[in-house]
């Protein structure tokens, strides 16, 4: 008889990818070419916050939240982006994953219901471990700094929070990782043709 459940199994396995992930970076900060060369590992994070957004859709009795969550506003022009420098594309990055992350922490302090802090809590982990990766791409003197003000709103609804991390990492965050495929895979094949897999 097996002691641990499958989705726990699955959650280890996933704690062990991101784990890994982190430590791969951290060993090799200047060159994160396996990261953005990867394009599966990308598409993992996508899945995963796809998977989220549905699983805490499911939870039962999710409270309002009574301080509301401000939340970045993530849409954003093909055409502008194109035209905005990959360090300017990273610090924008930035600011919308250290709202989210404020956000997600926000939340956890209102939510008691298992299920949704459960995924809150989820959540919390996988964009604050975006926030401290992206924060080892730099192309310019000094360090990130948390004074930007980007667009946000304020949404009552903790669903609102899984929403907008899944279309920051499926839209930006994506689409970042294949900028800096260009630069960083050359020679490597024609898998980063696209911004990802087709979904």
């Amino acid at each position: 008889m097996q002691g641990r459940s499958p989705q726990l199994s699955m959650e280890l396995n996933r704690l062990l990818l991101l784990t890994s992930f982190l430590l791969h970076v951290k060993e090799d900060r200047a060159s994160p070419a396996r990261l953005v060369c990867d394009n599966r590992l990308i598409q993992k994070y996508i899945m995963e916050a796809k998977d989220m957004e549905k699983r805490v859709g499911q939870c039962q009795a999710l409270p309002a939240l009574s301080c509301p969550a401000v939340l970045p506003l993530v849409d954003f022009s093909l055409q502008q982006w194109k035209s905005k420098s990959n360090e300017t594309k990273r610090r924008e990055i930035l600011c919308d994953l250290a709202l989210l992350v404020g956000a997600a922490t926000g939340a956890q302090g209102q939510v008691s219901e298992e299920c949704g802090a459960k995924h809150l809590n989820q959540l919390y982990r996988h964009a604050n471990s975006f926030f401290l990766l992206l924060q080892t791409f730099s192309w310019e003197a000094g360090h990130w700094e948390p004074s930007c003000s980007p667009h946000s709103m304020e949404q009552t609804h903790i669903t609102s929070i899984f929403l907008t991390y899944r279309q920051l990492v499926q839209g930006k965050l994506r689409f970042f990782f294949h900028d800096l495929a260009k630069v960083l895979c050359k020679g490597q094949g024609d898998s980063r043709d696209r911004p990802c897999g087709a979904l």
